[in-house]
């Protein structure tokens, strides 16, 4: 697993759209790289809905949350539209296979898809935050919100010192 402090590798991979997504697209924002094994089971599809549903709150804390699986781009827009999500962008990290998550360290090459985690990387590209969760648990996605908003103050406080 990639660790805190590390500088995140930049990827290319297409979204539900067929849109080509780059960690390099989103400079001057902290992006949310949130890793679920397969669409169409149900903790993935609550993990990528609670992601739609923090949106505003990303949003405000100048983040974007990019949900990544191996599934293909055709897979993803159809499980997209099933779940409702209009603009969280789902990742299809299909071929080369996992090849982001493998990036990202989180790839399971004995089942042959990625392990349950969310990667936060602030928009210097350092990873600020890790947390690996067991496959049938949702990721809270409370703990991301609360490293966001913990930096946006640590940002605020440095602003405001005056500089001598």
């Amino acid at each position: 697993m990639v660790e805190v402090g590390e500088q995140a590798q930049d990827f290319l991979i297409p979204d539900q759209n067929g849109n080509e997504i780059r960690l390099s697209d989103f400079p001057g924002k902290r992006v949310i790289l949130s890793f679920h094994p397969l669409a169409w089971t149900s903790i993935c599809a609550r993990q990528m809905e609670a992601l739609e549903a923090n949106r505003e709150a990303f949003d405000a804390l100048g983040a974007v949350a990019l949900g990544i699986s191996v599934d293909s781009v055709p897979c993803k827009r159809a499980w997209a539209v099933r779940l409702g999500i209009n603009r969280t962008r789902l990742l299809a990290d299909f071929w080369p296979h996992g090849e982001v998550a493998q990036m990202y360290d989180v790839f399971d090459s004995q089942k042959g898809y990625s392990r349950r985690a969310n990667i936060v990387v602030d928009e210097f590209r350092h990873i600020i935050f890790v947390g690996e969760y067991p496959a049938t648990t949702v990721p809270d996605m409370q703990d991301v919100l609360d490293v966001l908003q913990a930096q946006e103050k640590s940002r605020r406080a440095e602003e405001q010192v005056p500089e001598i």
